[in-house]
Order: structure tokens, then sequence, then C-alpha cells
């Protein structure tokens, strides 16, 4: 075992053991970001839910992590964790540790001592390399806030204090992948030449896009889940999501999930192509202070009955690895977007698009929502050092 990290004077690090522990781990974002006019409070359950263990988080059937706190004068100023994940060393590469959800005041001596400690835990795990922020895995929320501040993050989004990428780099870190979102007006139609493609669509028999059937959700949620792992395969930092994660993810989003955001596009009789879009809940979950008692799950409801929001969002979209490339995978794409879009406005009343995060070097995926009209509008930064 390594020695242990030097904790500075004034300063104690607590390891995350208990439901209190846990408690205390969750508390800390509320207060640091409570005069940011952008910050969305995560629902404390959802938190729970994501380092509890494997009863709430399927995650921890294929990874492990240990979660730390500082603390001042009976405060807590900063959190982190570390986490190894079998898959990623399968998939990914050997070695590789991440670290995550990571807060902490602006203050080096509490961020040094938080990574410090977080590296040597994925030291003592036979870990080389350490990535993050994730949190928890690539699937939560990667990567760093590092432009983009002066909006509110939308739903499933991470937001970030902007001085947490000088305390990350001054540790050593570099960058060395970026996510972004891209966003666009949606209440006006796309450019000519995307309406020209999906009249094309709409001429070939071969190709179908339909609705979501919300009755038979979890066969449709597995059907998707199964593309995706097909879809995105090659990308960088993937890891495929197991039955137990599906079976979770299904569940977890079916509240707000609507039938005329999410399509399937099938070639000659084969589903082969999906795209997911999403209210954007952190319009409908701000004001709930991250809490959903005594009265946050009534209020919630109501306003999941028929929601009407400002931005919709799309994480996710693919189309199997055997037609990416083909002429009919940008047919479906556009088809699928434009349907989605569509219905956004008319059932939602939104006026906003937004969708990622896309990869910086994904070129299709960049193409497509450079023809749609679209800009980027947050960028999340992964770092990495050896260990």
């Amino acid at each position: 075992m390594p020695a242990a990290t030097p904790v500075p004077a004034g300063l104690k690090l607590i390891a995350v053991e208990t439901a209190a522990d846990r408690a205390r781990f969750i508390e800390l974002p509320y207060r640091l970001y409570a005069n940011d006019p952008h910050f969305v409070p995560p629902l404390r359950s959802e938190m729970q839910a994501l380092i509890g263990g494997i009863k709430g988080n399927p995650w921890f059937g294929h990874g492990r992590a240990a979660f730390w706190m500082v603390e001042r004068g009976g405060e807590i100023i900063g959190r982190i964790s570390a986490q190894v994940d079998e898959l990623v060393l399968t998939h990914v590469g050997a070695g590789i540790g991440h670290w995550g959800l990571f807060e902490c005041i602006d203050d080096p001596a509490v961020s040094g001592l938080l990574l410090d400690t977080a590296e040597g835990w994925l030291r003592a795990q036979g870990m080389t390399r350490a990535q993050g922020p994730f949190s928890i895995s690539i699937w939560d929320e990667p990567g760093l806030l590092v432009e983009g501040f002066g909006q509110a993050p939308s739903v499933m989004m991470g937001h970030h204090l902007p001085y947490y990428q000088t305390h990350i780099t001054g540790r050593g870190y570099t960058g060395i992948k970026d996510l972004h979102t891209w966003g666009l007006r949606i209440d006006q139609p796309f450019p000519e030449i995307v309406q020209r493609i999906v009249s094309a669509s709409e001429r070939n028999s071969k190709l179908v896009t339909r609705k979501v059937d919300k009755s038979r959700f979890a066969e449709e949620a597995a059907l998707i889940l199964d593309i995706l792992n097909d879809a995105w395969s090659t990308n960088w930092g993937f890891v495929p999501l197991t039955p137990a994660e599906i079976a979770h993810v299904g569940k977890k989003l079916k509240p707000i999930v609507f039938e005329e955001l999410i399509r399937i596009a099938e070639y000659e009789g084969e589903p082969v192509g999906f795209m997911i879009a999403l209210p954007d809940i952190n319009e409908l979950t701000r004001d709930l202070n991250g809490s959903l008692f005594p009265f946050g799950w009534a209020k919630l409801l109501w306003r999941l009955r028929a929601p009407k929001v400002k931005r919709i969002r799309v994480p996710l979209m693919g189309i199997r690895k055997t037609l990416q490339g083909h002429r009919v995978a940008s047919l479906m794409a556009f088809q699928m977007i434009e349907y989605i879009r569509r219905d956004a406005i008319a059932n939602f009343g939104a006026d906003e698009g937004e969708i990622g995060w896309i990869l910086d070097d994904n070129g299709p995926m960049r193409s497509i929502a450079d023809a749609i009209g679209s800009k980027v509008t947050r960028t999340y930064r992964v770092f990495e050092r050896a260990l």
C-alpha cells in the first residue's frame, strides 16, 4: 500500500462509509453553488442511488469505488470519488482508473488533497493512469465543464465552477478528449438542403420511422440500447451497457419518456437506428431544490403530465454499424430529427434544441449538427495524468 497522503494543517480527510457520510457528501454542491444563477440542484434521491451501491446502481456489478470528503472547522469543503471499472479495463485500456464527483472550494490545498487521495487509491488498485472527471461512468456525467458557464445545463448534463479547471491542470493533468453540446433554434424549418434530404427519405419505401411504443417499454428500451451498444462500439471511451444497466436505464427514463420524442428507424423491416429526445426536465425540477419531499413528488408528477418546456435535448442517437457510411443512414438520421422537431414544437412548446454530448472527433455527428444550423454551446473536457 502507498503511504497515506499528508493532510495539510486544519483539514480533515474523511472516508465516506456510512449513510450519514453519504448525506454530507451529497449536500456539498447545494452550498457551493448557492450563488450560481445557472445551477440546477440535482435530486438528492438520484444522487443517493448513484453512490449507494449495487441496489441503486447496477454499475457496481462491474465497478468498485471509494469516496472522500475534506472537512475544515466542522464544515465539508471538498469531495471526490475514485473508481475502477472492469469494463473500462477490458474495452478501453488496461490500467485506466477514473475519479469524479469532484467539488471543492477555491483552495489548491483542498483540491490537491482530494486528487492525491483518489490517485493513491487508484495506484493501490493497480492502475497506471488516472482520468476524470467521470461521475461515475461515461454513461453518467463525463467531463468537466470548461466552456459555456453562462447558461443552465439541460437534463442529465453536468455543471461546474470555472476554477476547477485551473486546480486540475495545476496537478499535472492534460485534456485528452472534448465533448460538446450543440444548440439550435427548432421553431423554424431546417435549411433547404435538409428539407430535401427529408423529402427523399420519405420517398424511400424501404425506410420507415416509427414512434416508440411505450406500452411495450421494456422491450423497446432493450431494442434501443442493443442498437446503441452496436452503433457506439468504436467510439472513444465506450463501454457496453450490461443487461442490468439497460433495465435500470429504462426504469429511470420511463417517467420522462414521451412517444413523440423517440423514434426507431427500420430499414427493410429491421430496426437499425434510433433517436431519443427528452424534454428539459431541469426546467421542471429547478425550484424543488433537489428534494421530492414533502410535496416535490406531487409537483413533479403534475408537471410531467403534459410538460411544456423551452428546450428539448437529444442525448442519444445511433445507427447500426452495418449501415454507417451508407446513404440510407443520412436519410434516416435527418428524418428522425425532423419528425421529432415537429412534435417538440407542437406538443411541448419547445423552441430550442440541444444535441449532446458529441465527441470532438465524431465527424458524422458534427456534420449533422452543422447541417441543421446548430452551434457548439458547451464544452466538457476529460483530463488524464500518469500515476
